[in-house]
């Protein structure tokens, strides 16, 4: 949880954050906890700084996509190796007076030029290893975040983008001061960092990572956001900002002399400028399943977020009895997953035909793999996926390799009137492509790496190659429930693939455990992606590490922390419970308008 510099009141009152409800520290910083409950309107970002923008416009009468959009953009100068402008991202909207779920599919998209083998070697016809890759030009894509503001503020919103983005670039002027998390993340990807100018003029400040409690300030995105501001998003897409991002793209500005080994060569791009004008959003449908009497909707394709967690649902609901206890629950929480994931690598991929997700997130699929779960025994991992052309029990033949966990972030906000945002986005890996912009001040996606950079599938298509214009298969699952058709819970994560399973087992906790929220929130996490090993966290695996070892379960070597959520449920008169992280990524921050007393 980053906050502004100390004793600056003054400069958080000309943002129009207002620093007395929530009190004020010491210092003159907001004090936000990562539970809130009360009326009027909620925010739950993972920073401080953007829960209390977010905040301030709900205050002001903004609705909720006003809010989303103005901590959105302070995400991307607060939390900038996750999220910003040189990414996307999946924004879900409920429209309270029209009761209705809607979404943009922000999600960046390949070169016109791009082919099967964008990531093969062609000097020995081998993938290039996932650094190799990342660090260069090769993995940028198109950029959606920025068209995904613009086009919600227009749809939805009731302030300009113009306005959305002041305070953010305030943010960006003034700076923040830098925590324990932010250094790390820095110094964990110095050695790619170092390799060029721009960014290590901006994060390596000195030749090392900016010290825990200075002030980071990034005058070039203040700039950036208000030349848009000013000019429209047209000089992004089609102006001097774009400009400047291919030729990033084209021409890595590779450091004179570079601080760190790089054992890779730098790969120029091959993005273009009618690429990136060429660049258009989505709004597909959403996807829908039922559990125990909600209607949990998500994400459609290219995220697989949405189907895969709606169809381990789905097999939980089909096979798990009412009467389970705990281990029983999370037994099948794990198999449901790993079975899910098996189906996703499948089938689900950005062209996916709509006829095969409906099969996907059908009843009867559930129970063609819910009676491959042996209540009293885990399966062999990985599984297989279902033949989606048979009926009956009969798994396929080929499987697909696990996705481990990358860097993103999540934004959860409600206003007074009813209407929700979840809005999950990124620019990839932690730091993404790692190349600043010079003269921009944001870091630009790694998104094409999330393609397959090989066929995975055997003799079976893969549905996530690269491909012209294509975009590739996402795990990000924003994730809004409805109970009796009137909202329940909105919720989100960052994480790569254990994204889904993050919003799965909070969805369990709160739902079949009979959790709180913000007990929901705090549960010890696993994450089971269809691998030999259970990737979990200490607190999971020693809990319930031996009831789930003796029904067969193996673990991996156990991973500090998964996830970093935020979510907010609805309760009766109105009411809202906003929650946040405790602990993990440095712990959150959630606010309401009108605390409860």
């Amino acid at each position: 949880m980053r906050f502004l510099p100390a004793l600056t009141a003054l400069s958080l009152t000309t943002m129009g954050v207002v620093v007395a409800s929530p009190p004020a520290t010491a210092g003159g910083n907001p004090a936000l906890g990562p539970t809130a409950t009360g009326y009027g309107g909620a925010v739950a970002t993972v920073d401080a700084n953007a829960t209390a923008v977010g905040l301030d416009v709900l205050r002001r009468g903004g609705n909720a996509v006003d809010a989303a959009i103005a901590a959105a953009a302070t995400l991307g100068v607060t939390e900038p190796f996750s999220a910003g402008i040189g990414g996307g991202g999946f924004f879900v909207y409920y429209d309270a007076k029209r009761k209705k779920i809607s979404t943009i599919d922000g999600r960046e998209t390949a070169p016109a030029s791009a082919t099967e083998r964008l990531f093969i070697d062609p000097a020995d016809g081998l993938p290039y290893d996932f650094n190799e890759a990342r660090v260069s030009g090769l993995s940028v894509g198109a950029p959606g975040t920025l068209a995904t503001w613009e086009s919600a503020a227009r749809k939805w919103g009731t302030r300009s983008l113009s306005s959305l983005l002041q305070p953010a670039a305030r943010v960006a002027e003034e700076g923040f001061v830098v925590d324990a998390t932010f250094n790390q993340q820095i110094a964990a990807i110095a050695p790619a960092f170092g390799q060029f100018s721009s960014t290590s003029e901006l994060y390596l400040p000195g030749g090392a990572p900016p010290a825990v409690g200075s002030i980071q300030r990034n005058p070039d995105l203040a700039a950036t956001y208000r030349l848009i501001a000013r000019k429209g998003t047209d000089v992004f897409y089609r102006g001097a900002i774009g400009a400047d991002l291919i030729e990033t793209v084209q021409n890595p500005p590779i450091a004179d002399d570079p601080i760190g080994d790089w054992a890779y060569p730098i790969r120029p791009g091959a993005l273009t400028r009618a690429d990136l004008a060429g660049y258009r959003l989505r709004y597909p449908d959403p996807v829908r399943s039922d559990y125990r009497g909600l209607t949990v909707y998500g994400m459609n394709t290219p995220s697989s977020g949405g189907t895969a967690v709606g169809e381990a649902l789905n097999i939980i609901e089909k096979g798990l009895p009412a009467s389970a206890s705990t281990t029983e629950k999370l037994h099948y929480y794990l198999e449901a997953s790993a079975l899910a994931f098996a189906d996703r690598n499948r089938y689900v991929g950005a062209d996916t035909p709509q006829r095969t997700i409906r099969r996907l997130l059908s009843d009867r699929w559930a129970a063609q793999r819910a009676c491959q779960i042996d209540p009293g025994k885990a399966l062999t991992k990985p599984v297989p996926p279902g033949d989606i052309t048979a009926t009956g029990c009969t798994p396929a033949t080929v499987g697909g390799p696990a996705e481990q966990g990358q860097s993103t972030t999540n934004l959860t906000v409600a206003d007074k009137w009813g209407n929700i945002v979840e809005y999950t986005f990124t620019i990839e890996a932690t730091g993404g492509n790692t190349m600043v912009v010079p003269g921009r001040g944001f870091v630009l996606n790694n998104e094409l790496t999330d393609f397959n950079f090989a066929p995975t599938q055997g003799d079976a298509p893969d549905p996530n190659l690269p491909g012209p214009g294509k975009r590739p298969r996402s795990s990000m699952s924003p994730t809004i429930v409805l109970s009796d058709g009137k909202p329940f819970l909105a919720l989100g994560s960052p994480g790569g693939a254990t994204i889904i399973t993050t919003v799965l087992q909070m969805i369990l906790n709160r739902v079949d455990l009979g959790m709180t929220l913000p007990e929901a929130m705090a549960a010890p996490r696993a994450s089971q992606r269809n691998t030999a090993g259970i990737q979990a966290e200490p607190a999971f695996h020693t809990r319930y590490g031996p009831a789930l070892t003796a029904l067969g379960h193996t673990f991996a070597p156990d991973v500090a922390e998964l996830g970093a959520a935020t979510a907010i449920e609805f309760t009766r008169g109105g009411g809202f419970i906003a929650s946040s992280e405790p602990s993990r990524r440095g712990g959150g921050a959630a606010a309401v308008v009108r605390p409860a007393r």
